[in-house]
């Protein structure tokens, strides 16, 4: 939902306590962030923000407004301050929790995404943009620790490892990595083959490349890392990917 956000009618946010009338007028703020009229939000909208006897709910809306027009600037930590401040006021806004994480995300922090997606979900089950976001980023976390489980290390178990290649590919995490990569890019395109002498002759080519590496591997001139990064170029290419 990064862009304007909504602006939420005071009355849906709650009325300010009887007899205790807003000291601001916030309806200049609500038009300016109703015009899309950037200046005018910061403008007007800081007054009410920064009026301590302003209603909650206009101070509310007027946080919202606000970073919506830091999030248009690309302004993502100024939005998330005001997403904060929001928040303290009336901790049971779902549809802000839901900004907040996607912002985070956006800034890369998943953690604190994720428990603002859930925080959502926690007010409002059915909260579909909620919903979304929290699965999405729950797989990408799954995916990441899957990967992290596996890096620096390659396809073959270092523990047996006897050529020296070999082990060179162990000592070397990123080298360790390439070869993982070139393993599952062949398995991936053997498994989408449909004919047994395609399959054959892709298992030739892999067999072919790995005796290449083990001859040339130490003679002058040889570059393991760049023969690896061409085998898996190749291998990509192979299928589009």
């Amino acid at each position: 939902m990064l862009g304007w956000l909504a602006v939420t009618p005071a009355h849906a946010l709650g009325a300010a306590e009887p007899g205790k009338e807003p000291v601001v007028d916030a309806g200049a703020c609500l038009a300016a962030s109703e015009a899309h009229d950037a200046d005018k939000v910061i403008t007007e909208c800081n007054a009410v923000i920064d009026n301590g006897k302003a209603a909650k709910s206009d101070r509310i809306n007027a946080l919202i407004a606000r970073a919506s027009i830091f999030i248009t600037r690309g302004e993502t930590n100024r939005a998330i301050a005001d997403y904060d401040i929001a928040l303290q006021l009336d901790p049971a806004l779902a549809n802000i929790f839901n900004a907040r994480g996607e912002l985070h995300r956006k800034n890369g922090d998943r953690p604190k995404a994720l428990a603002d997606f859930a925080a959502a979900l926690r007010l409002n089950p059915e909260h579909a943009s909620a919903r979304s976001n929290y699965h999405a980023l729950a797989l990408e976390l799954e995916r990441l620790g899957a990967q992290m489980a596996v890096a620096g290390r390659p396809s073959f178990n270092c523990a047996t490892a006897r050529r020296a290649v070999e082990k060179a590919i162990c000592a070397d995490p990123e080298l360790a990595n390439l070869d993982r990569e070139i393993d599952a890019s062949q398995a991936r395109i053997v498994h989408a083959a449909t004919r047994p002498a395609a399959i054959r002759a892709l298992q030739r080519e892999q067999d072919a490349f790995i005796a290449r590496r083990n001859a040339a591997f130490g003679r002058p001139g040889y570059d393991l890392k760049r023969a690896m990064q061409d085998r898996l170029r190749r291998l990509n290419g192979a299928d589009g990917r």
